[in-house]
Formats: structure tokens, sequence, C-alpha cells
């Protein structure tokens, strides 16, 4: 019985298919999970980017009482956003970008629109949009409920 046992190597059939099923399981849960964690960080980077061009846009009307209609204008310097571009095309959101400003005396506003480069994200092409009200209801990151569900850092 002793010689029986030492002889047997390696693991069975059997046993390797268990390990395989069981690790396509976890993969079939975990994967779509981490993407959208992934994914979230990534919005959140267009959220917190625009919280800061909101904050400076505040700081820009109580100084001159009007909205600045470009970036270069406000009073930071932060890094473009990697993984999204100005509502224009722009590659690279900079100093020249343009703000869209209402002409409203009594009642100026502002928004601003991140898209989010469908080349790298499985979710595709998504916008997030800035008021001087906050995340606006145009933003389809937050009009898709799925999408929203998932990946809005501002979701619940």
């Amino acid at each position: 019985m002793k010689k029986c046992m030492s002889s047997r190597r390696g693991f069975s059939l059997v046993e390797l298919a268990v390990v395989v099923i069981i690790i396509g399981v976890l993969a079939a849960f975990g994967v779509p999970r981490f993407r959208d964690s992934v994914e979230r960080a990534k919005a959140s980077e267009a959220v917190s980017f625009l919280s800061s061009i909101r904050s400076a846009q505040e700081r820009y009307q109580a100084r001159t009482g009007v909205y600045a209609s470009k970036v270069g204008d406000l009073d930071i310097a932060m890094q473009a956003p990697k993984y999204f571009r100005d509502s224009g095309g722009s590659a690279e959101v900079g100093n020249t970008t343009e703000i869209t400003v209402g002409t409203v005396p009594k009642n100026p506003t502002w928004s601003f629109t991140l898209v989010r480069d469908s080349a790298s994200s499985s979710y595709g092409n998504y916008s997030v949009v800035f008021t001087q009200l906050g995340l606006d209801s145009t933003s389809t990151i937050s009009s898709d409920t799925d999408l929203s569900a998932r990946i809005n850092p501002l979701s619940n």
C-alpha cells in the first residue's frame, strides 16, 4: 500500500478540471467588477477636474462679477485629464480651452464638458458636464442609469 501511494505523482484530470472551473467562475465575476472599478476611478478624474474648475469659476466670479470663458483665465494650474478630452474634440484641455458662458446678466451661467475617449473606454463615449451648480443632468454619465450606477463617482 505504501509503495503504491509513493509512486503516484501529479494531479488527476478531474482535479485539474475542478481547479480550472473554479478559476473560471472567479474570473467571470471578478473581471467585470475590476473593469468597473477602473472605469470609476477614471471617471472620478473628470469629476475632480471639473470640481476644481467650478471652485475657480466661483472665485473668478466673486472677483470680476462674471464667469471666465477660458480655462487660462482661472487662478488654477492643474494637469489636464488623462482619459478625457474637451467637448470641442481637443485632445488636451489647455489654457485656451473655452468654457461656455451664459449671457444673462442677472443669472450668470457656465458649463464645461469633458468627453471620455472611446478608444480607451469599455463603455464608449460618455460625457461629464459641470455647471455653476455642479454635475449637470445633461451628462451622459448621469443619464444612463446602468452606467451611472456602475461607474459614476457621485452616484450612491
